[in-house]
């Protein structure tokens, strides 16, 4: 059975970071695309970062590009969300997900796992 298990959200200030940890199980991971996903109340699904099998390739959306890394640990079946410089526009509930090619529609993912509430608040 394939699961995705997000943990590290919680409460935190702008300006501040949160790491976000996905572990894997039931396949192997390796050989997968892994994704971050979000979804804000009242707007659209985003994806906002992803990392090839062999971690040499990585995308990011835009609205991240320079405040947010994803890692993957291959041996521990476990992708990472390194999020700094945060903002109120990045509070979501954030999604781990994976699927066997790039794609950047959410649609395409194989599996996903449960979610992660982020939210930057004062």
């Amino acid at each position: 059975q394939v699961q995705l298990v997000e943990s590290g959200g919680g409460l935190v200030q702008p300006g501040g970071s949160l790491r976000l940890s996905c572990a894997a199980s039931g396949f192997t991971s390796s050989y997968y695309w892994m994704y971050w996903v979000r979804q804000a109340p009242g707007k659209e699904r985003e994806t906002v970062a992803a990392i090839s099998w062999s971690g040499l390739s990585t995308y990011y959306a835009d609205s991240v590009k320079g405040r947010f890394t994803i890692s993957r640990d291959n041996a521990k079946n476990t992708v990472y969300l390194q999020m700094n410089s945060l903002k109120p526009e990045d509070t979501a509930v954030y999604y781990c997900a994976t699927g066997a090619k790039f794609s950047r529609a959410g649609s395409d993912y194989d599996y996903w796992g449960q979610g992660t509430q982020v939210t930057v608040s004062s």
